[in-house]
């Protein structure tokens, strides 16, 4: 008797995870038509029933069997992505940027060399890729050279959206792969994986719109478990080269490095040598579009740092307060990579909660605009929970997925929201963990 009841207790868990997967399911494929016709509330509305759906699915998860719990959970990751699969995407187009690059390559063409509406490219263009490349008039590539390796690679197997997205999602699996092994070596439930896989953000921003974060993210994670595998000139290697497809994986650097080690600073110049070699036909041209991005984007005039620009707005222009801004923000950002790099604790846990809260710090005085920045955020949710972080993947979205014409508060309004809702999430944090700190239970270094 006693053993049908402990079966029974332990079902219930597995039930709702399938009735959760098959509602988030069925909500991601209808997600683009639903978005389409009903508009960006629609969008809204999807993204936080997703994310509380990941939520309680890490929450049933860790109390499921986890043998059967979690191939439930990486079936349902995978159908999720696989309605977004074939969609065209709706969000961004980006990744038509990257098909350009790796054609552009492979026909023996350096991609920083010229923007793609050069009349030196004019062969290369097609009605499907060529009229969707955004900033193409005034615009050379901004990507980094691994980056770019990936997009000449996987351009070779086929020059269309959907192959660059299975490239990535391959990526991604990659990534998934090393959070289980990496909540395993923590000796937490893999089924916490749910809290990545199950996110909307993820899914509509790799499988939906198919973002090279992807392949940064799953190098970052890789380079984690390497580091913590105590290899760490490897783990700086692995770590720099997905910084050379999105910079911000850079951030790993001051949680792998130990003080006074000069080893890791070479092996990273060394190997951001080597990217770039086959690129430097052009000079310092291998920057791309970067410098102008950071102008065409506010950063350089200071309003792209939204606390600047809703100052701004009820003070009127203040010339120096974006490069006022800036120098604190990096002062701040500085003063916390020392503190990672220069801690005491060493431990496995220490270093995953270091790099999530540089990645927080980062990201919150760098008010990103496009809200595949903040899936950086999005394996810590797995690794590392914060109130802080499940906030910022959350409510991003009701800050960057609206546009004009949208029947949502204005652009300032929300940003206030969403400051609002990071300040409260973080006070919650800084609380719970001095309470932990005063009555610690069950801790292990």
């Amino acid at each position: 008797m006693s053993r049908s009841v402990g079966t029974l207790r332990w079902s219930r868990p597995s039930i709702g995870l399938l009735v959760i997967a098959l509602a988030l399911c069925a909500l991601t494929a209808a997600g683009p038509t639903l978005h389409l016709r009903l508009g960006d509330w629609a969008l809204i509305a999807i993204f936080g029933v997703g994310s509380m759906g990941a939520f309680c699915a890490t929450r049933l998860g860790e109390l499921a069997d986890q043998r059967s719990a979690l191939p439930l959970i990486l079936i349902g990751a995978a159908a999720m992505r696989l309605a977004l699969l074939f969609t065209e995407p709706t969000l961004s187009t980006d990744i038509y940027r990257y098909i350009w690059d790796g054609r552009v390559q492979a026909a023996g063409i350096n991609p920083y060399r010229y923007l793609p509406a050069a009349p030196e490219l004019v062969p290369l263009r097609d009605p499907a890729i060529w009229p969707l490349i955004n900033r193409a008039e005034y615009a050379v590539t901004i990507y980094p050279p691994v980056a770019q390796a990936l997009f000449l690679g996987v351009t070779r197997i086929g020059e269309n959206v959907v192959v660059m997205k299975l490239a990535l999602l391959l990526f991604e699996a990659g990534g998934v792969g090393t959070i289980i092994a990496l909540l395993q070596r923590l000796a937490m439930p893999p089924t916490r994986v749910a809290a990545y896989a199950w996110h909307p953000l993820p899914v509509w921003e790799i499988a939906g719109n198919g973002h090279i974060d992807a392949a940064m993210i799953a190098l970052l994670m890789v380079g984690l478990l390497v580091f913590l595998d105590g290899r760490t000139l490897l783990a700086g290697v692995v770590a720099t080269l997905g910084a050379l497809i999105k910079p911000t994986a850079l951030l790993a650097l001051p949680v792998f490095w130990r003080p006074w080690d000069w080893k890791l600073p070479l092996a990273v110049i060394a190997t951001i040598g080597v990217a770039y070699v086959p690129y430097l036909s052009v000079g310092s041209g291998v920057l791309g579009y970067l410098g102008a991005y950071l102008k065409e984007e506010g950063f350089s005039e200071g309003p792209g740092f939204r606390v600047v620009w809703l100052v701004e707005q009820l003070t009127g222009s203040l010339p120096l307060a974006g490069a006022v801004y800036g120098a604190l923000a990096a002062l701040v950002l500085v003063a916390v990579a020392l503190a990672v790099g220069f801690r005491t604790d060493r431990s496995e846990t220490s270093a995953i909660r270091s790099l999530n809260w540089l990645l927080i710090v980062f990201l919150a005085l760098s008010t990103p605009h496009y809200p595949w920045y903040f899936l950086l955020l999005t394996p810590f949710l797995a690794l590392s929970p914060t109130a802080t972080a499940w906030t910022l993947t959350t409510v991003s979205v009701f800050l960057h997925y609206v546009y004009p014409g949208a029947t949502v508060p204005g652009y300032g309004t929300r940003f206030a929201i969403v400051t609002l809702a990071m300040l409260a999430a973080l006070a919650y944090d800084l609380f719970g963990g001095r309470r932990k700190a005063l009555h610690p239970v069950g801790e292990t270094s």
